[in-house]
């Protein structure tokens, strides 16, 4: 069993850091079971895309995402994919996780390779502000505990049913909340 973490955001863009924190937190703090690899990707979602192309059962993407919520409000919801993919809209430096999963379903298309990563889980953050700054705004440096307290519920899901979807439809297209 395999599952990748991946931490996403750009440091310089204020709350944007939310998935770049939460993942330094977890490696500091440490005790992901076994199987569990853990990635600061940053800004770098092409790399990202293409680390994927090796294989993973699960995958847990943290990130900020702007859903109904004041800012600070952390959201689990689940990847769809058999949705319509939004397009990769490449970009070396800054690609948001749905492009990123789209670049790699045109990577494995191109590859010969059948849905290289199982079910894809997401830890969200409401962002107050992606103005460029460096560091978390109240509310959301306020939800990186309970955004670490989510990591390791959804690890544990991903780990005991790497293929299980489970949730009601949301209103994004290509996910649905994880309960």
């Amino acid at each position: 069993m395999r599952v990748l973490v991946a931490g996403i955001g750009n440091v310089f863009l204020g709350d944007d850091g939310f998935g770049v924190e939460v993942a330094r937190r977890l490696r500091a703090r440490g005790g992901l079971p076994e199987g569990v690899e853990l990635v600061d990707t940053g800004i770098r979602g092409m790399h990202l895309a293409y680390q994927l192309l090796d294989g993973y059962d699960g995958l847990l993407l943290i990130d900020t995402m702007h859903g109904d919520g004041p800012p600070g409000t952390v959201y689990r919801i689940e990847h769809d994919p058999d949705a319509p993919a939004p397009g990769s809209g490449l970009n070396g430096h800054g690609m948001d996780p749905g492009s990123v999963l789209a670049l790699l379903d045109e990577l494995a298309t191109a590859n010969g390779v059948h849905r290289p990563v199982g079910r894809t889980l997401v830890v969200g953050c409401e962002p107050a502000s992606l103005d460029e700054s460096m560091g978390l705004s109240e509310p959301v440096a306020a939800a990186v505990e309970p955004a670490l307290r989510a990591v390791d519920e959804l690890v544990t899901l991903l780990l005991e049913r790497p293929t299980e979807q489970t949730g009601n439809r949301s209103d994004r297209s290509a996910a649905r909340r994880v309960t």
